[in-house]
């Protein structure tokens, strides 16, 4: 029998954005629970079988009474109808089911985990992500993310709140995406931030390395973004007129030609889930060492084993999207002021690029 990994998932019906997405939109409030999704199917050899007993059997830790809530509750499919708990299993049947996870404290615990706090005052601070910190605590990272290294930093200040849900958030990005992210130290500082990126007054640019030449020095990408029907773990661009998309533009730029990669420039008007990574793919320009959107095979080049070798160099030093929030602007909530802050490449971008600047430079036939 086939199975495929659970994705957790915070509302049943939607499969809204899990944990690990990062939308650099306003963020708006959201089931907390969160839901197991499993997807099988049967073996051609399949005896009859009630759906409970056969899922608790090829389910690690879970109890039959789980199963059966899911099943009163519509939350187990066969061949796309949701059956109860006694349905008998056939040969060939695909099922998908979501079981409510067990509860959990939610409660924030202070971590003291360095930050690089790029500015601070009384109502505000900026710092620079690194890779692989995710930024909001869910399901499998409930330590050391942002808001735990947060709630450290300012246990002392009164007017932070470790009970909001989302304390200080404006905006977030991607784990494994690094660079600038603004924190409100308060609840006027936030709701005035909040404005600012919702009615997209803030400026945002990105720096990625892409696969391929990008061969217009610029453009915009105006295509609504939602999630896969294939893979849940992935958006994509979809159609106008789909109601479960939304309006996505990116503005690019290319800065550097590199032989088989491009470094873009990346102006964000909006703020959806994986916007760059969705839209760049969409253009036939994956970023560099993607996973998820199938930047980490080799997708330009020569089929040399010298050259397999030196992208798979690549790779490893930057094991990660080549994606960066490079530069960050607004006003200041209470001051007015404005204020704009850039910073640079983190060290695996910079010496990814260097070590591409490098290769392209021995080769003039792929400038």
């Amino acid at each position: 029998m086939d199975s495929i990994s659970p994705n957790f998932v915070e509302d049943p019906e939607e499969l809204l954005d899990q944990d690990e997405f990062f939308t650099e939109e306003p963020l708006e409030e959201e089931n907390q629970e969160l839901f197991e999704q499993y997807i099988f199917t049967a073996d051609p050899g399949q005896s009859l079988l009630r759906i409970d007993k056969f899922l608790v059997s090829h389910i690690a830790q879970v109890s039959r009474s789980r199963i059966q809530d899911a099943a009163q509750a519509d939350m187990i499919l066969v061949n796309g109808q949701p059956v109860r708990a006694n349905y008998r299993v056939k040969p060939g049947d695909e099922i998908k089911v979501l079981v409510p996870y067990p509860p959990r404290d939610t409660s924030i615990i202070p971590e003291d985990i360095p930050l690089n706090i790029v500015y601070e005052d009384q109502d505000l601070l900026v710092v620079n992500k690194k890779a692989g910190m995710v930024v909001h605590p869910g399901h499998g990272n409930f330590s050391g993310t942002l808001v735990n290294a947060l709630a450290w930093h300012f246990r002392d200040h009164s007017a932070f709140s470790p009970d909001d849900p989302r304390p200080g958030l404006v905006h977030r990005i991607d784990k494994d995406t690094t660079g600038l992210l603004v924190v409100a130290k308060n609840p006027e500082a936030k709701t005035e931030l909040s404005r600012q990126f919702s009615e997209k007054t803030s400026q945002r640019t990105y720096q990625a390395l892409v696969w391929g030449r990008v061969e217009q020095d610029e453009g915009r990408i105006d295509c609504p973004i939602g999630r896969s029907r294939r893979d849940r773990l992935q958006m994509t661009v979809c159609q106008e007129d789909d109601p479960s998309c939304k309006q996505a533009v990116t503005n690019y730029r290319v800065l550097e030609r590199l032989g088989y990669v491009t470094l873009v420039e990346c102006r964000l008007e909006t703020g959806r889930t994986h916007q760059i990574r969705v839209h760049m793919k969409y253009l036939g320009h994956p970023l560099f060492n993607d996973e998820r959107y199938g930047g980490d095979q080799i997708l330009k080049g020569t089929r040399y084993s010298k050259y397999k070798q030196f992208v798979e160099n690549c790779f490893t030093l930057c094991p990660r999207q080549a994606l960066h929030a490079k530069t960050l602007g607004f006003r200041h909530p209470t001051q007015g002021k404005s204020l704009f802050f850039d910073t640079e490449l983190p060290d695996d971008m910079q010496q990814l690029i260097d070590k591409w600047r490098k290769y392209t430079a021995s080769r003039e036939e792929i400038v």
